[in-house]
């Protein structure tokens, strides 16, 4: 065998993994693009917020979280903000109470986001535990860790074939044949496929896009220090970045594995909901763009070994919670493929593991 492990997927699940990998034996990391994290982790929101999600999720990512604070400069203060109108109460409370939000008047919100509309918000709760993540540091910190512990990464190598024998995985790619022990199917939106074109039963995993627009700063504010603001329901959300302000629709629209772009109706649906809940109307568009959230049928990631094919391991279904659970996942990965104890509770690891699924 070439390698003990190889790894198919370059986002941030393949890359962290491989962090965590690289002093247990030899790894080899394949992705398909000419660059790491080009698909769904290269176009994340960002946000470090530990109580969003299901609870398995809430999980990783509150045990992600001395990972997180332990790196200087990876995280910065954003807030996390709600905003609803008077029918959309229910939502809004269950929000609230699940992500631990403290409800605000109006005239309070508005002191700190002072676009928003009076005539159309009539429910707003706020916290400050909500982060920024440098996605980048965070993406570059696990390649180098990876790469100084000897493990190799090559690009521009989609996988075209996969075969199992008696002793192990062969994987074939543009950039030659490779052999390992156990392979790892951090492949996204493709996992499906990957598992597939491996001779192992996909799981059901479904991609969603979820399209972007970057506008300029409203009415020329200083919105450096505005939270990330959700509609009720999560019907679209903003968050400032870079001097201007990123507008989400929050769609998930299904679709299939491929380079996912904004589609401009659900773009003019998702700024309308944004500009009904503001006093500033959004008056020209600086850029688009779209990614894929991929989820397995109940929502929870998928980690652990398969049922069926016992060197097969998925690392898979992250959806919008890929890189503020990653520390955490790569590490119960990592224990997982070493037979090593893990420090996630053991009902978390059977919520995330392949076995529920039979």
């Amino acid at each position: 065998m070439d390698y003990d492990f190889i790894i198919i997927g370059g986002g941030i699940a393949g890359i962290s993994c491989a962090a965590r990998l690289a002093k247990a034996g030899k790894v080899l990391l394949l992705e398909a693009e000419d660059a790491l994290a080009y698909h769904a982790s290269g176009r994340s929101a960002a946000l470090y917020e530990p109580r969003y999600g299901l609870a398995p999720v809430v999980a990783l990512s509150m045990a992600s979280a001395a990972y997180f604070h332990s790196v200087p400069d990876l995280l910065s203060p954003r807030g996390m903000m709600i905003v609803a109108k008077a029918d959309e109460k229910s939502a809004f409370e269950a929000d609230a109470a699940s992500m631990e939000l403290v409800p605000m008047s109006v005239e309070e919100a508005r002191l700190v986001v002072p676009i928003l509309n009076p005539e159309t918000v009539a429910h707003v709760a706020m916290a400050d535990h909500a982060w920024d993540i440098d996605t980048d540091l965070l993406l570059q910190g696990f390649a180098r860790q990876a790469r100084r512990d000897h493990a190799e990464i090559v690009t521009k190598a989609p996988v075209t074939a996969i075969a199992r024998d008696a002793s192990g995985w062969r994987v074939t790619t543009p950039q030659g044949a490779f052999s390992a022990r156990i392979l790892i199917n951090a492949s996204g939106a493709w996992a499906d496929e990957i598992a597939k074109m491996a001779g192992v039963a996909p799981l059901g995993m479904t991609p969603l896009r979820r399209s972007m627009a970057r506008i300029p700063a409203p009415g020329g504010h200083d919105i450096s220090r505005w939270p990330m603001i959700f509609g009720g329901g999560e019907t679209w959300y903003c968050k400032p970045d870079a001097g201007a302000l990123i507008v989400s629709p929050a769609e998930e629209h299904l679709t299939t594995p491929h380079d996912a772009f904004a589609d401009d109706m659900v773009l003019a649906e998702g700024l309308a909901r944004y500009e009904e809940m503001v006093t500033e109307p959004v008056t020209r568009m600086l850029a688009n763009w779209a990614g894929l959230r991929t989820f397995a049928p109940d929502r929870v990631p998928v980690i652990g070994f398969d049922c069926h094919v016992p060197d097969f391991f998925w690392l898979a279904g992250q959806g919008g919670y890929g890189f503020q659970s990653a520390p955490a996942a790569s590490q119960l990965a990592a224990d997982l493929l070493t037979g090593q104890p893990s420090s996630i509770a053991a009902e978390v690891v059977a919520a995330l593991s392949p076995a529920r699924f039979g």
